[in-house]
């Protein structure tokens, strides 16, 4: 089968098309015919080789979630699986390709109304910025401000926090354009990246969501207000300054937090429950996925190249 693997580190021209045999499921997996592959920011993190040190190496298959038709089980799974069109986790890799295999319980069936590219586009981002909010104890009524709002959890984050009631709901973009489409989908307020701009916009938020991180992340302690959460869901502007816990201290007085949140925390029926409830929301309309571009497997790194270029808003998918 064909897979996209990364050949060498650093720029997208390091992902390379190859051969692999075909896979067979083990006990307690299925296989999946792809049709839909989300190429996500942790992707492009793993292929510039910032988390070798974790482990990753070099030959690396990236993509977390694929969706598909199942196509033979492994032991131990119930055979009323095969045929059934499901959204899959493959954990930190194994994702672009034309078939997969995934553990059952990292598999769900996806409602009737709902397409194999919306599934990937929702199904790892909507769980993140629902956990999200909630690790950062966001209540009705309260202020909250994404940073980084244009990507697939920024577009999720945006919907839910004003869904959920959120006095104001403010974003950080790039332009305009982006902006309005925010708004579009519940932002009330448009900020430029470094969090300025936004006439009426409040002076402090009560929450902030930051999918960004990078050099300049500490600065948005200052636009937390006293009691404020700042909740980390990603880092795909590299890693915050080694001192950046200096800046929360110099405002000690005010009882700011900060906190990381991994999906990889949650329980499984927990991840299940809330996906579940998401894709019957997308599906009757009530969530809304954006995607900004289909592209063929085989071009994996061009979908990179977007991604580093900043000009993607929502989620590329992949097909087969």
């Amino acid at each position: 089968m064909k897979a996209v693997a990364i050949q060498a580190f650093g720029g997208p021209e390091g992902l390379a098309v190859i051969d692999l045999p075909d896979p067979s499921p083990a006990g307690g997996q299925v296989l999946i015919a792809v049709e839909a592959i989300g190429v996500g920011g942790v992707d492009a993190v793993i292929r510039r080789g910032a988390l070798a040190a974790y482990g990753f190496e070099e030959g690396h298959v990236p993509g977390g979630e694929v969706a598909g038709t199942v196509t033979a089980v492994g032991g131990g799974v119930d055979t009323s699986w095969v045929g059934r069109r499901v959204w899959a986790f493959t954990g930190v890799g194994g994702g672009y390709v034309e078939q997969a295999v995934a553990q059952i319980g990292e598999v769900l069936p996806l409602p009737a109304n709902l397409s194999a590219v919306d599934a990937v586009t929702l199904g790892s981002s909507g769980v993140v910025a629902h956990f999200g909010l909630s690790h950062a104890h966001f209540a009705p009524g309260e202020s909250v401000l994404v940073r980084g709002a244009a990507g697939s959890i920024g577009i999720m984050t945006v919907q839910l926090a004003a869904r959920g009631g959120a006095g104001a709901v403010a974003v950080t973009t790039s332009s305009a354009e982006r902006g309005e489409r925010l708004r579009g989908l519940g932002a009330t307020h448009v900020l430029d990246r470094s969090g300025e701009g936004g006439r009426d916009a409040p002076a402090g938020y009560d929450v902030i969501i930051d999918i960004v991180a990078g050099a300049h992340m500490p600065s948005f302690f200052a636009r937390l207000n006293p009691n404020g959460r700042l909740v980390a869901v990603g880092a795909v502007g590299g890693m915050p300054p080694a001192d950046f816990g200096t800046e929360m201290m110099a405002a000690f007085q005010r009882s700011l937090s900060f906190a990381t949140f991994s999906a990889a925390t949650v329980a499984g029926p927990e991840l299940r429950a809330v996906r579940t409830a998401q894709f019957a929301a997308a599906g009757g309309g009530e969530l809304h996925t954006v995607v900004h571009e289909l592209l063929p497997l085989g071009q994996a790194a061009l979908a990179h190249r977007k991604m580093d270029a900043g000009e993607v808003f929502g989620r590329i998918v992949l097909t087969t």
